[in-house]
């Protein structure tokens, strides 16, 4: 009985003497892990100082398969670009002069701040810890959501059929803005019929009888009477749609590698332009009455429902939120990236763009307005009306025309691009 004991006592020594070993390898293990040089959390492409998680430790073979943003100005121009587009020029703008000017900025604000910032805090982290798209990633967070991430991808491919039009029709005015007279100013084109005035004042600017509406519908569209009768093929548009595929192709042909390189032009060339059209636009007479017109505060306008409304869809539409590409992006960061500094960044930078194109268009509205003596709300018009008539009628009337026209389009392409590259 004695011998049994001790020789109990023997196996427990020598398991708690193998137990402190295995303890002392391990401590060393994780020593190594720790002092990698050159590892920091303030990098997506590097890991944390902290030891891998078992998740992190799971993930680190699906990052190098995918790709991982080369730096963090990378990962923050993707999605300057993503987030930065038409809405922000065509659309806040005449929202803001729509709903009490400066008063909608009231529930904007509101909007922003209780959902906005943390929703799109939301998507770009659930994207960075589950390293997954739109659509598996919220399978991987409950199998139950897979609809929301198929509703997201659905939502994506109406954006991209609306926004390469849009790029298709910006690339036909690009072009024809090189030439000697702007072909929306005279009627003297094949495409005009008799009873085209290129008199007629802005009241008239959307009739049938001016110019540059002869030029969209005869021109660029070749619209025809009735659905009886489709027309024939506009090749030159064609031509331009074309090119704005072939755009997109060699901008994500490569997956993050490539698009994170264009991003560094796309996503801020646009804001050249910008302070390009809004210094010439303040400068313009007549800026200042529609600068006023723009920002003039109606708080009782904040008894309407829909400027509610109208403030918190610009929120989600603005911030591309249930968009899907935000997920998308995150994906690429690596799983320790602290993005929450750069979400609540970029939405701040977001709204600030929206704000300020809103000077650089109602400046020249100002302007235009101020030249035939009508009122501003004759011409204040909000998306493809404002971007494809009233625009570029009113640099029609500036000396250098067709610089300005150029400048205007480019900033058009620009920011249309990187919005359908990373919704692709």
């Amino acid at each position: 009985m004695f011998y049994f004991k001790l020789q109990g006592a023997g196996s427990i020594e020598n398991l708690l003497l193998k137990t402190q070993q295995e303890g002392v390898q391990m401590r060393k293990m994780s020593d190594v892990i720790i002092n990698v040089p050159g590892t920091s959390d303030c990098d997506p492409t590097c890991d944390s100082q902290k030891p891998p998680s078992p998740c992190q430790e799971v993930q680190e073979p699906e990052l190098k398969a995918r790709g991982q943003w080369g730096s963090r100005v990378e990962f923050i121009l993707s999605i300057v670009g993503g987030i930065i587009g038409l809405g922000n020029i065509w659309r806040f703008p005449y929202l803001c002069y729509k709903n009490g000017g400066g008063a909608f900025l009231i529930p904007y604000i509101i909007f922003l701040i209780t959902c906005g910032v943390p929703i799109f805090f939301l998507e770009i982290a659930l994207g960075q810890y589950t390293t997954q798209g739109p659509v598996t990633a919220w399978v991987k967070i409950c199998p139950l959501f897979t609809g929301i991430g198929y509703g997201t991808m659905i939502m994506s491919f109406l954006v991209n059929i609306y926004y390469i039009i849009i790029l298709a029709w910006s690339f036909f005015y690009l072009f024809n803005s090189f030439t000697s007279h702007l072909p929306w100013v005279s009627c003297n084109h094949t495409w005009n019929t008799v009873i085209c005035d290129k008199t007629l004042t802005l009241l008239n600017l959307f009739s049938f009888y001016s110019a540059i509406i002869h030029l969209i519908r005869r021109r660029t569209l070749g619209l025809t009477d009735g659905i009886d009768d489709l027309g024939s093929i506009q090749w030159e548009l064609a031509l331009c749609l074309l090119l704005g595929w072939i755009i997109c192709y060699f901008c994500i042909w490569k997956g993050v590698q490539s698009t994170g390189k264009v991003v560094y032009f796309t996503a801020t060339f646009p804001y050249v332009m910008l302070i390009i059209l809004l210094v010439r636009g303040v400068t313009l007479p007549g800026a200042y009455d529609g600068i006023m017109f723009y920002l003039q505060p109606d708080t009782s306008r904040l008894k309407d429902p829909q400027v509610w409304i109208d403030a918190g869809t610009q929120i989600f539409y603005s911030y591309a939120i249930t968009m899907g590409f935000t997920i998308g992006i995150g994906s690429y960061n690596s799983y320790n990236y602290n993005c929450y500094r750069d979400c609540i960044v970029l939405c701040l930078l977001d709204s600030i763009t929206s704000f300020l194109g809103g000077f650089a268009i109602f400046s020249v509205l100002g302007f235009m307005a101020q030249e035939q003596g009508v009122p501003i709300s004759a011409v204040a018009e909000s998306g493809p009306g404002l971007a494809f008539i009233v625009y570029p009628k009113a640099v029609s009337m500036m000396p250098v025309s067709q610089l300005w026209s150029c400048l205007f389009f480019i900033m058009l392409i620009l920011l249309g691009l990187d919005s359908q590259v990373l919704n692709v």
